[in-house]
């Protein structure tokens, strides 16, 4: 007994330490790329595809998330040569185990990486919202990232709807819809936490979202150990798709809490965007 003691008492001494340097080395894993097609009714006759990058929840902070690894990753993004590129929130990162923290004007300094023909936009997250809302969207502006906090643009033929965070009691639904309600086109809505998609109105087609982290945490059999979502068991990650809707909810880059993830790995999505094609005759 004594020697299988002593041949099974270092493993489990360093089974906490594998463990936890996994759930770390996860963390730092470059994103996964997903892409999907999505067909939009609406679509102007004749107009090309569009290539949008979704990305979401960079928390940005030491040691994990530098201002250099931002930039690193926004070249691999451009390198897709998205048509137009929008960024889903919570670019701050507060994280109490953390070895550095970015001021605003540095973070959104890391963000300008990010480059597309048809412009980078972006809203806030709750984390932003939490910590200092004015700074960020001057920051944010300053550094040539227009914020669409419930507002709404032309961008090409789409009808583009920023939606502020329902989680921090920025979402104005209503106000966004009646503003899309004056342009024409197909609309594609981004926002932070995908609470608020059941409170928009049929219009919206497509619907993009981040702030889940898809679970961050996801242990088999048990599932997510932790909810950011009212409605995480039917938003958590990925492509859901709902009557005529699609909505896409991004995993993000960094992490909050705690700079572990398991069975959620860090992700972005490139969707093609065109019209519905015509049924075989």
């Amino acid at each position: 007994m004594t020697r299988l003691w002593k041949t099974l008492l270092p493993a489990m001494l360093a089974a906490p330490f594998l463990v936890l340097g996994w759930g770390y080395a996860n963390l730092l894993a470059d994103p996964v790329r997903h892409d999907a097609n999505v067909a939009m009714t609406n679509w102007p006759a004749g107009a090309p595809p569009l290539r949008v990058a979704l990305i979401g929840d960079i928390h940005m902070q030491g040691p994990d998330m530098p201002a250099e690894r931002v930039r690193r990753l926004a070249e691999q993004v451009n390198a897709a040569k998205p048509d137009l590129i929008l960024l889903a929130g919570d670019y701050v990162g507060d994280r109490e185990l953390s070895t550095r923290a970015y001021s605003e004007a540095e973070i959104a300094q890391a963000l300008a990486a990010f480059r597309a023909p048809m412009g980078v936009w972006a809203v806030l997250g709750n984390h932003d919202n939490g910590r200092r809302r004015g700074p960020m969207l001057k920051a944010l502006e300053k550094a040539g990232i227009p914020t669409l906090e419930n507002r709404v643009v032309k961008a090409g033929p789409l009808v583009l709807a920023g939606i502020g965070d329902w989680h921090s009691g920025k979402a104005r639904p209503a106000v966004v819809a009646k503003a899309a309600d004056k342009l024409r086109g197909p609309r594609l809505a981004f926002t932070h936490s995908p609470d608020v998609i059941p409170r928009l109105g049929s219009k919206f087609g497509l619907v993009l979202a981040a702030h889940t982290h898809c679970g961050q945490i996801v242990l088999p059999l048990i599932g997510p150990v932790a909810s950011s979502s009212r409605y995480s068991g039917r938003y958590r990650c990925g492509v859901v798709r709902e009557g005529a809707r699609v909505a896409i909810i991004t995993g993000g880059w960094g992490a909050s809490v705690l700079p572990l993830r398991y069975g959620a790995p860090p992700d972005w999505w490139l969707l093609k965007l065109g019209g519905v094609s015509p049924p075989r005759s």
